[in-house]
């Protein structure tokens, strides 16, 4: 670092993304993209949106907002857009945590809250998650004055808490908001955004990137009463009223129009998941049950670290997180039939040349 950087910032140290090679080809199942391009009503709205780039976007998001309070069954006053979902979530942590109301989320889950938590100078505490990699509800009720964040389904497991757990979650912390990451709810789970309608502490986070085939467009959500919503509204525009390019609001107004065909890569990736884990179970694997567009697997026989390498090697990009509790562990994203396929077909190759196959 310069000798210009502010003190503030000397011992953050930053998220690392997954990786995005360009030294080769990779077969890349390591940062839960959708293997599915977006529907032509997207690429045809971008197209066209391409041509006004001379303009600035709607600061407000106004067709994009109307349009995701017509698929959610909510009011537009209820919604704001972001730069993707980690910029709501900053907003978020932003706005409604300090050093008097501190955070609280599980030590396994989304890298970026401690990263959040640290640059903005906020308190958190880190609950262990327990043996089988689930998060306890119990662990997250009566907080005081604390906000909590629960990724559901959570990174990097894919496991998944019932609607109940998140009301019992929310209920439990009038006097607190409850975030909740939904990056993953379109592969099998059920949102908690109905339940906005009810409390007034309860914020939901999606994002487009992953489930509508939209990671590189950079598009994010939350939902909430308006309240939240007009002051993550203020921190917004401290920031960037335009966080939204022209371009990413015409593409999420046609996504949420071609809705079948989301539904339908969605459904696939499900089966995929599903095929995958059954296959790598066969394999000698313990395998995380998931409802993400994820698998969390790990191999008596060979480490995690050990699998990443040498499926790098072979062309095929997963991802490994080396923190001690989940470090035999791999995050693997779930692609095409054909790409799963291949994984597996590598890792068989793997684990005999390990003597490892069971």
């Amino acid at each position: 670092m310069s000798r210009f950087f502010s003190d503030r910032y000397a011992s953050l140290v930053p998220y690392v993304p997954g990786e995005q090679p360009q030294d080769r080809r990779y077969l890349k199942l390591n940062t839960n993209e959708s293997p599915f391009p977006p529907s032509p009503g997207v690429l045809a709205a971008v197209s066209e949106e391409s041509g006004r780039l001379n303009l600035y976007s709607d600061p407000d998001a106004r067709a994009l907002r109307e349009k995701m309070a017509e698929t959610y069954g909510v009011n537009p006053d209820r919604v704001i857009l972001s730069n993707g979902s980690d910029e709501v979530l900053n907003f978020a942590f932003m706005a409604f945590s300090d050093e008097k109301r501190p955070l609280v989320f599980p030590d396994i889950t989304y890298g970026f809250y401690p990263v959040f938590a640290e640059l903005n100078r906020i308190p958190y505490t880190e609950i262990p998650v327990k043996e089988d990699l689930s998060v306890d509800p119990a662990d997250y009720c009566g907080k005081e004055k604390k906000t909590v964040v629960i990724a559901n389904p959570n990174a990097p497991t894919g496991r998944f808490l019932p609607l109940r757990e998140i009301e019992r979650i929310v209920q439990a912390n009038p006097d607190g908001v409850v975030i909740v990451d939904e990056a993953y709810i379109d592969f099998g789970g059920e949102s908690a955004i109905p339940l906005t309608d009810k409390y007034d502490n309860l914020l939901v986070v999606g994002t487009f990137s992953k489930s509508r085939s939209m990671a590189g467009a950079r598009l994010g959500f939350g939902i909430g009463c308006p309240d939240l919503i007009r002051d993550l509204n203020t921190v917004r525009n401290s920031v960037n009223p335009y966080n939204v390019n022209r371009m990413t609001l015409a593409a999420g107004v046609a996504a949420l129009a071609d809705a079948a065909y989301y539904r339908a890569n969605c459904e696939t990736i499900m089966q995929n998941r599903e095929k995958a884990a059954a296959e790598l179970e066969s394999l000698g694997f313990t395998v995380i049950p998931s409802k993400a567009n994820f698998l969390f697997a790990k191999h008596p026989a060979i480490g995690g670290k050990q699998l990443y390498l040498t499926l790098k090697e072979r062309g095929i990009l997963i991802r490994h997180f080396d923190k001690p509790r989940i470090r035999d562990y791999n995050r693997i994203t779930v692609g095409t039939k054909e790409q799963m396929e291949t994984l597996v077909s590598s890792i068989k190759q793997i684990l005999n040349e390990q003597g490892g196959q069971k």
